[in-house]
């Protein structure tokens, strides 16, 4: 089973691909890390942009097979809610066709990883530092899929 996990910061989306098989968990090196959704501009209208931020997500899930896509729940309210941008690119990984998109919340990422800790951080699964929060998220999806 192949996982998209994703984080949404700011305007971006940071995401990494897990996978599990027969108990083993591996990453997956992939082109791209993250995914902006750019601003606006002359040229280009809010939607035209959300459009195309949709179409590079669905087309890295076409590419590496990704059937699952696992979203890091931010909150609505609140010192750490999520902005406007945040919420357009939650929507357009939703709204992808052939894609099963589900959202996890910080308390069952937490959960999760009190049942089956990580052994190892991003780092040492050769992520980079800023994919940390997508890994935790697409872990504990993975072992919440797998104690089902």
């Amino acid at each position: 089973m192949k996982v998209c996990s994703v984080d949404i910061q700011g305007s971006e989306a940071l995401f990494c691909i897990l996978s599990l098989d027969n108990g083993l968990m591996s990453t997956h090196d992939c082109r791209q890390t993250r995914i902006p959704l750019k601003k606006a501009d002359e040229q280009t209208s809010d939607t035209e942009q959300v459009r195309r931020f949709q179409q590079i997500f669905a087309k890295l899930c076409e590419d590496y097979q990704i059937e699952n896509v696992v979203i890091r729940e931010r909150p609505k309210k609140g010192k750490f809610a999520g902005g406007a941008e945040g919420f357009k690119i939650e929507t357009a990984i939703q709204l992808i066709s052939g894609v099963r998109v589900e959202l996890m919340s910080n308390h069952a990422i937490k959960e999760q990883l009190k049942h089956t800790p990580l052994l190892v951080d991003s780092r040492g699964a050769g992520l980079k530092k800023f994919q940390e929060s997508a890994f935790q998220t697409g872990f504990a999806w993975l072992n919440k899929v797998r104690a089902r």
